[in-house]
């Protein structure tokens, strides 16, 4: 009768330490499956599985590349030179250039039209973009 004591007793504990051990892996696994897709959507929304070919041919052809109409550090320096910087710009210095310039070149206010307020803000988001981190 001791025996079949010990015996039932060591069985429920097996039972116990696999069951809970089966339950646990089992709410690890699902932990990571939805930690995975949490973090997949979350690049996939911001886009950054895509790469944006730009310049050049889907062949690899750079043949055709023009390094005027890339834009990059051309765009860069058309917008410094719109705005009139001879140095790299702080974030305050293209808000004040900005306010000048827009009331330079707004159609409402003046007799343009609103090609130089589109280019104004073009060049504005791209000075804004490069040079965001200086104070």
């Amino acid at each position: 009768m001791g025996k079949i004591i010990r015996l039932s007793i060591f069985f429920y504990i097996i039972y116990l330490i696999f069951t809970n051990f089966g339950t646990f892996l089992i709410i690890i696994f699902v932990l990571f499956v939805m930690i995975y897709f949490f973090i997949y959507k979350k690049l996939k929304s911001k886009n950054q599985f895509h790469f944006k070919s730009q310049g050049y041919n889907n062949n690899n052809n750079f043949n055709g590349f023009n390094p005027n109409t890339y834009s990059g550090i051309n765009d860069i320096k058309k917008a410094k030179d719109f705005f009139g910087f001879t140095s790299d710009p702080t974030k305050d210095e293209i808000k004040k250039t900005y306010k000048i310039l827009a009331r330079k070149y707004h159609p409402d206010i003046n007799d343009h039209d609103d090609s130089l307020m589109k280019d104004l803000n073009h060049y504005k988001d791209i000075l804004i973009k490069t040079y965001d981190n200086k104070k």
